[in-house]
């Protein structure tokens, strides 16, 4: 069975280049996760915080397994901006981007009993082939989410693919009723293996289904299913799914799931469950004056509770992937999320590689939140100007590859107020948003009408 050690007590910090340490520092400071370096000097608005190379350090007991094949697996929820692993003086990882989870297999580099050493080397300098690099936020170095062991099975759901969960749910409304697909990955199963699936409405057994572990996809019916309706109705399934062999359960997933269906139509607007749903919201960034993006649940909850006094039924959350249990709260409350990747503000030519595997990072983590409806490409990309032929082909290629990991959701992209709607850029995605700043950025707010007409006839 799969076990989780939290590993956010007790790290060493210094903001320092010092290097990769031989044995547990005693000189430096001690910090509890979550934690940033920029807490305090990320919110002087003026750009100046530090950007460095700084290091964290921790021991760790090796884990006892449970089972004779056992597998370690590290996992970061996050690590800004670009991170370097190493356990017992070997590198183990190294990650680019700082708002997605990563793990990493340890198992050879644990000593077989007694004390490891596990250092990251984070770092929020420049770098021009990872994004962002320009954008009028704080780009937040340190170990800002949680920080786990993961004690699996050799057989076990997949650990290793861009943070994935192991399971993925697709509903598919079908008049009164909802087909829902469950498909799991699994690692390493032995001839014999079972997979075990159950669907839940609350504490109600729905479904149940028992297959060999090579089948890895299961069809459900849900008779007369129960809506996920945005703040009206935001009703949750949940999926579980045991390995098992010889009746002994070697790993579980579990993950719930809304069924709903949403269009964006030009004249009606946004659609939910078959009716026009008008979206009001905000947009969202992870940070606090004092705490920087080293947000707590009770930070993130409190977020969700402002947003929702506020009467908003919508939220896009900028301009990169947020926090896991903030897409819960958002599953929870019925709110219509825009997720998106920080593809913002200037194009780098070395920096497509980057966004590709933030896409499949975004998409595979948060596939099962029925909360989400957009992927967002990029924001404000044109800055520089539309008509870079790398620019372009970089969004097609994004928006293909949403299309193809995800064919259940709409793309789009928040476009630059001075761009042309004639671009070619903008004809790429399903759905496309402008940032308009009338009467703030340039104009008066009397401007906003001849634009959004002209907009939308064409």
């Amino acid at each position: 069975m799969r076990n989780v050690i939290n590993l956010n007590k007790d790290w060493a910090f210094i903001q320092q280049d010092v290097g990769l340490p031989e044995v547990m520092p005693t000189d430096w400071q001690t910090v509890n996760l979550p934690h940033t370096w920029n807490a305090i000097d990320g919110h002087d608005g003026n750009g100046s915080y530090d950007k460095g190379r700084y290091w964290y350090a921790k021991t760790f007991e090796t884990p006892k397994q449970p089972l004779g094949n056992g597998k370690v697996f590290v996992e970061f929820l996050a690590a800004g901006q670009q991170a370097t692993v190493y356990v017992n003086g070997k590198e183990v990882v190294y990650h680019e981007g700082g708002y997605s989870t990563f793990r990493a297999d340890i198992t050879e580099v644990c000593k077989e009993e007694g004390e490891n050493l596990l250092v990251v080397a984070c770092s929020n300098e420049r770098k021009e082939s990872v994004y962002p690099q320009s954008a009028d936020f704080t780009f937040y170095g340190g170990l800002y989410r949680k920080v786990s062991l993961i004690l699996v099975d050799e057989t076990r759901f997949d650990l290793d693919y861009y943070g994935t969960p192991g399971i993925a749910v697709t509903p598919t409304v079908e008049g009164a009723n909802a087909k829902v697909e469950v498909e799991v990955f699994v690692t390493d199963a032995a001839e014999g293996d079972t997979l075990e699936y159950v669907i839940k409405d609350g504490d109600a057994v729905v479904a149940t289904k028992t297959t060999s572990a090579d089948e890895t996809k299961a069809t459900f019916e849900i008779e007369n299913v129960h809506l996920w309706n945005g703040r009206k109705d935001p009703h949750l399934y949940t999926a579980e799914v045991s390995l098992k062999r010889n009746d002994a359960v070697l790993d579980e997933r579990s993950t719930r799931f809304g069924c709903r269906t949403f269009a964006i139509d030009p004249e009606k607007g946004f659609i939910l469950n078959g009716e026009r749903y008008p979206l009001h919201g905000v947009s969202r960034h992870q940070d606090r004056p004092h705490i920087g993006n080293a947000l707590t649940h009770k930070e993130h909850k409190e977020d969700i509770d402002l947003i929702l006094e506020m009467g908003a039924n919508t939220i896009r959350l900028a301009h990169y992937q947020h926090n896991q249990y903030f897409y819960d709260l958002c599953d929870e409350a019925g709110l219509v999320i825009w997720a998106e990747i920080p593809y913002i503000s200037k194009h780098l030519p070395n920096g497509r590689e980057n966004t590709v595997s933030q896409m499949k990072e975004l998409i595979t983590q948060n596939y099962n939140h029925p909360c989400i409806v957009v992927w967002g490409l990029s924001n404000e990309i044109t800055m520089g100007g539309a008509e870079d032929a790398d620019l372009i082909e970089n969004h097609n290629i994004l928006n293909d590859l949403c299309h193809q990991m995800d064919p259940t959701r709409l793309t789009t992209m928040a476009v630059v107020s001075m761009c042309s709607i004639d671009a070619k850029y903008v004809q790429i995605p399903d759905v496309i948003s402008y940032n308009h700043y009338y009467g703030w950025y340039g104009g008066t707010t009397d401007m906003n009408g001849e634009f959004m007409a002209d907009f939308h006839k064409k």
